[in-house]
């Protein structure tokens, strides 16, 4: 059994927890730019949030959708459907042992692609920005997946 006083003092795992925190908390203010571009729009999804701003077909005006919200919203979504494989194969990545360097540029090169593809979706930059940033970030991941597996499990 490994003891976690080994594993909080691999290089490696500490850069894992330090770029994975990074990546969330990039997440986290994604649904913090969803809810305040809902909020000064005054668009909502649900009729139970429109309650603030009027009763009854009042507030069905502010059922409705917003190019910009939506924007934000997929750019959210994008994450969530990116960031959680990253978090589950970075992990197993970082467990198994290896280079250090190499490690921790396929942590950095993540980090930034998820960092600029929010940047091009938000603001938004032409394409291939976008895919660009997006085929980097997905490329980091499979690389990781592909030394666990080739050097670690056993098929």
């Amino acid at each position: 059994m490994v003891d976690l006083t080994q594993v909080m003092d691999d290089e490696v795992f500490m850069a894992f927890a330090s770029y994975a925190t990074i990546i969330l908390s990039k997440m986290m203010l994604m649904s913090t730019a969803t809810a305040f571009y809902r909020l000064t729009r005054k668009v909502f999804a649900n009729p139970e949030d429109c309650v603030a701003f009027g009763k009854g077909e009042n507030a069905k005006k502010y059922l409705r959708t917003d190019d910009r919200v939506e924007r934000v919203r997929r750019a959210h979504l994008n994450d969530l459907e990116n960031i959680i494989p990253f978090l589950g194969i970075g992990l197993l990545y970082s467990l198994s042992g290896p280079d250090p360097s190499t490690a921790i540029l396929h942590f950095r090169l993540f980090v930034g692609a998820r960092i600029y593809h929010t940047i091009a979706y938000l603001t938004p930059l032409p394409q291939p920005n976008r895919a660009f940033s997006f085929f980097v970030g997905y490329g980091v991941t499979l690389s990781m997946a592909y030394r666990l597996l080739k050097s670690k499990l056993y098929l």
